[in-house]
């Protein structure tokens, strides 16, 4: 009888160990490998362009409005709302408190606090959303910066192939809430929703697209001929008719000369509050000298700001504690150019003359710079 008890125990044992060997199968981490969490000068930037055809800038900022007001309110909580709103500029800022959920279960819920920040900038027929200034709380005392928790440096091995354990349920999950947050934009516009339902998923079932993967806009109904090789569309696209032409027909050569920015000038003393906004939120370049061929180009990654002294409007840039401050030292005079995220013209340039120092500088801290703005311009 002991013999028999021995040897029932002895199975049971190892049937876990028969199961697991038989069903445990290995995660494809792919998608949330070496570029998955995207980084604009050093900061955790998702963003993705949408070009949706026949719609006015003006339909496009209302559809985005209601749905970033909708959606934030699904948070159910008085951190959750739209913050700025400038319709004439196309521009719709919010920010979001949400659980990002890991696990759950009956015995156990393993889950953070998400904080965000979501930007929308509309144009004619196209927006840019841009999701950043992602922040984690975790077991109420745990703090985490995406930029130091779920980029590729930390997230992953040293060979970019594998997710770093501990790390891993962070990036997948705020790959796939932005990945998810880009197609609720797209199904705002009457794109079909591609995500799989859980409910009713097969075993041939193949994966929802990713858009955060996906290069270049995001097409919502007909592009234009131009853009149409470059994108891919979320709905049918029609594609125009090509008229006939004679064999070996001569086609003349059109060249186009770039478009050059257009750039209006700011009266000082009432300086736009879309400026402001700007100079909190786009990258500020220092530019010094005025050959554009032997001009020094230098991010302030201390940021910058705007105000009044003594009368005079003037212009506040900061330069880390690991920034050569030696260029701007033997200046008398620079340019401030303020680049929103993603863009690559600057939307404000700010001319100064720079004030004499207040205060002595302390090594190993960061150095603010006053310049009086002697001109301001805007892009059209």
């Amino acid at each position: 009888m002991r013999k028999l008890i021995t040897l029932c125990l002895a199975l049971l044992a190892s049937l876990p160990l028969t199961t697991n060997a038989n069903t445990t199968k290995e995660r494809d981490d792919s998608r949330y490998l070496a570029g998955a969490v995207p980084e604009v000068d050093g900061k955790v930037v998702f963003s993705k362009e949408f070009q949706i055809a026949g719609k006015s800038q003006d339909e496009i900022y209302d559809t985005l409005l209601k749905w970033m007001t909708d959606r934030l309110q699904e948070n159910k909580n008085d951190k959750s709302r739209v913050v700025y709103t400038n319709k004439e500029a196309g521009s719709i800022a919010g920010i979001g408190e949400e659980w990002l959920v890991f696990s759950s279960s009956a015995l156990s819920l393993d889950r953070t606090l998400l904080d965000y920040q979501i930007t929308v900038t509309c144009k004619p027929a196209s927006c840019l959303v841009e999701l950043e200034k992602i922040r984690y709380t975790y077991r109420e005392t745990e703090k985490y910066k995406a930029e130091e928790w779920i980029t590729d440096k930390y997230a992953l091995n040293k060979a970019k192939t594998k997710l770093v354990r501990g790390l891993a349920k962070w990036r997948r999950k705020t790959v796939d809430f932005a990945d998810d947050l880009f197609m609720d934009v797209a199904v705002a516009f009457g794109a079909p929703d591609t995500r799989p339902r859980t409910d009713k998923k097969r075993k041939d079932e193949q994966p929802a697209p990713n858009i955060v993967e996906k290069q270049g806009p995001v097409v919502i109904g007909a592009p234009t001929q131009e853009q149409a090789p470059q994108v891919t569309p979320l709905m049918p696209v029609a594609k125009p008719e090509q008229p006939k032409q004679e064999a070996n027909a001569q086609q003349p050569l059109v060249v186009l000369a770039p478009r050059t920015p257009q750039y209006v000038t700011v009266d000082l003393k009432q300086i736009p509050g879309e400026v402001y906004a700007l100079m909190g939120s786009s990258k500020l370049v220092v530019s010094i000298g005025k050959d554009e061929f032997n001009m020094t180009n230098m991010t302030a990654n201390a940021g910058g700001a705007l105000g009044y002294l003594s009368g005079k409007a003037v212009a506040y840039c900061t330069l880390a504690a690991d920034q050569s401050t030696d260029a701007l030292d033997k200046a008398d005079t620079y340019t401030l150019k303020l680049y929103p995220q993603g863009e690559t013209t600057p939307r404000v340039i700010i001319e100064c003359k720079k004030l004499p120092a207040q205060a002595a500088p302390v090594a190993g801290q960061p150095r603010t710079y006053v310049g009086e703005i002697t001109k301001l311009s805007q892009l059209k």
